[in-house]
């Protein structure tokens, strides 16, 4: 029965991909610069919605491998657990208490949405990692492949979180609001914290070389992808002097590309 659930879950996950992608070019999801400043009757605080929408991720593969025979067996899976969680933890907690001020802009709907997709992203990750996938040899960690997509996602994960410090660091200097941020990758595109991401569960789905690795990564980057173009279009109309070698998601080769995307 569990077996049949992780199949359809991951099922699931891939048949998304292509619709998420295309809806989100043409409905942008009302949080953060694209908040609705109407009822604030079903919105959430900022820092609750991050910790909500995010410890379901957290808590159902920790949960899965406590149960695991491969925790039973003091197996190397462990590693998996621990690099999953590197991430997870930030995003639950430090993230969110990192955040300025008490902001309610967050719609219950997109919260529980978010809820159910990273409680699903952890279970079908974790239950091929800890139940179905046999317990790997430690030469596993010393492949090419893994140690490669290790450092592909700890690239990701350093380019996210220097993205988010620059965007603390802007509000705290310049006040409230919306600001043009400089350094890191905000030299080459518009929404370097997205990129980021998707790079991590790309080195994510390398380093596991596994089916739910690849759903998440193809996930991330359809539900990314949109939302760096909308943003790349927000700050070119309003910021006239918006540096014009900036694109929104992937970094241009030329310069001079205004409006690349």
């Amino acid at each position: 029965m569990i077996d049949s659930l992780y199949r359809i879950l991951l099922i699931t996950q891939f048949s998304l991909v292509l619709p998420v992608l295309g809806l989100l070019f043409f409905i942008r999801a009302p949080y953060g610069k694209f908040g609705s400043s109407g009822s604030r009757v079903f919105v959430w605080d900022s820092r609750m919605a991050w910790m909500v929408m995010e410890l379901p991720a957290a808590a159902t593969i920790f949960i899965l491998y406590l149960y695991s025979p491969a925790r039973q067996e003091g197996s190397l899976n462990l590693i998996f657990l621990l690099i999953w969680e590197f991430h997870y933890l930030y995003r639950t907690f430090l993230f969110p208490l990192l955040m300025k001020g008490n902001s309610r802009n967050f719609p219950a709907l997109i919260v529980l949405s978010a809820w159910f997709f990273n409680g699903m992203n952890g279970f079908i990750n974790g239950y091929y990692l800890f139940y179905i996938r046999p317990a790997v040899e430690a030469s596993f960690f010393r492949s090419p492949r893994f140690l490669t997509g290790l450092l592909i996602f700890l690239a990701g994960f350093s380019i996210h979180c220097f993205s988010d410090a620059v965007i603390r660091t802007l509000r705290r200097n310049k006040g409230p609001g919306y600001h043009i941020p400089h350094g890191g990758l905000y030299k080459l595109v518009s929404s370097p914290a997205y990129l980021g991401e998707w790079i991590q569960w790309s080195g994510w789905a390398l380093l596991t070389w596994s089916l739910p690795g690849l759903a998440f990564s193809l996930f991330t980057f359809a539900n990314l992808y949109p939302r760096a173009v909308a943003n790349h279009k927000w700050y070119l109309e309003s910021f006239p002097d918006y540096p014009d070698n900036r694109t929104a998601f992937f970094p241009a080769v030329l310069k001079n590309r205004k409006n690349h995307i």
